[in-house]
């Protein structure tokens, strides 16, 4: 027997194999999700198809895919208040992925808008693994490359790439930071505290990233993402890296650009680093690194914030 199919690879086939082929070749933009959920439910697997797809009041709850007692049919529920077209698109698709990779495991699914720090481990990661699919069957790979490839980051940017695909601005920034050429972070701010953050591969092996699960993390005084700060809906400020991320280099400078989204009531953000200088760890180094680390009020001092002593 085959290994299960990871979810994006899972994603990748089912576009390749069977959407653009029924499409002379190309991607239908946006994919039309209802009808290819339907339809290919209905002709692959005959026995327990998707028949229903529909909003409903879901309150705390953002989709849900469930089966009849027999486990014949299938639906797919989505909370349609107050939630944007973008949105829907991606919950529903978050509900094929179950559909299409966990629905042996159990007949119900029920998809809630709470932090995945809530979850326990497993919840957690067939919620990623829906997520996964949503997000490459959504946005397939190869097209959302072509978009991107050589553009400078902006929110200019990924509105396009939300519009063409019809998906939300924080779906597309998502997957922008997979592609992004240099070591970049993207975010969401509100009340001064980083709510969520995703690094791509270049930054995390270099030590930057904001682990939100673990602890809370303030905004830095002089961000363009502190309230106090922030005078247009979409800006872009240069400070230093050190002011975010400790380790880096004093001299190493940072770009942030912020959107304020008033549909999520936050603010959706990107920091943008150049390479990584490299570091040798000499026994002097090692000796010293106690003496040599900042300490948390001369951070704070250097970044803008006042301390009272």
């Amino acid at each position: 027997m085959e290994p299960p199919k990871s979810p994006k690879a899972t994603a990748n086939d089912l576009l390749a194999k069977v959407i653009k082929p029924a499409f002379g070749g190309v991607y239908p933009l946006p994919i039309p999700l209802v009808e290819i959920i339907t339809d290919y439910t209905r002709q692959r697997f005959p026995s327990d198809p998707v028949t229903e797809i529909k909003g409903a009041d879901l309150p705390g709850f953002e989709g849900m895919l469930r089966s009849n007692k027999a486990r014949s049919r299938w639906q797919i529920l989505y909370n349609d208040a107050d939630a944007s077209p973008g949105r829907i698109r991606f919950t529903q698709a978050h509900e094929f992925g179950h559909y299409l990779l966990h629905r042996q495991k159990r007949d119900a699914f029920s998809c809630s808008d709470a932090d995945m720090v809530e979850w326990d481990a497993a919840e957690a990661g067939i919620e990623k693994e829906a997520d996964a699919f949503a997000a490459t069957f959504l946005m397939p790979t190869d097209d959302f490359r072509d978009q991107v490839a050589d553009e400078a980051a902006s929110f200019g940017l990924l509105s396009h790439c939300a519009e063409r695909y019809e998906v939300s601005l924080m779906a597309a920034m998502l997957k922008w930071v997979e592609f992004a050429p240099r070591r970049a972070v993207v975010l969401a701010v509100r009340d001064d505290f980083v709510l969520w953050a995703r690094a791509n591969e270049a930054a995390f092996k270099s030590g930057v990233y904001l682990a939100t699960r673990k602890r809370t993390i303030p905004v830095p005084p002089r961000s363009v993402f502190h309230k106090r700060n922030r005078v247009a809906q979409t800006e872009v400020n240069e400070i230093r890296a050190s002011c975010w991320f400790p380790r880096e280099p004093a001299e190493m400078p940072l770009t942030e650009m912020s959107f304020v989204s008033d549909q999520y009531r936050l603010t959706l953000g990107i920091l943008l680093l150049p390479d990584a200088e490299r570091r040798y760890r000499r026994q002097e180094d090692l000796e010293e690194e106690d003496e040599g680390l900042e300490s948390t009020i001369d951070r704070f001092e250097r970044c803008g914030q006042p301390i009272i002593r």
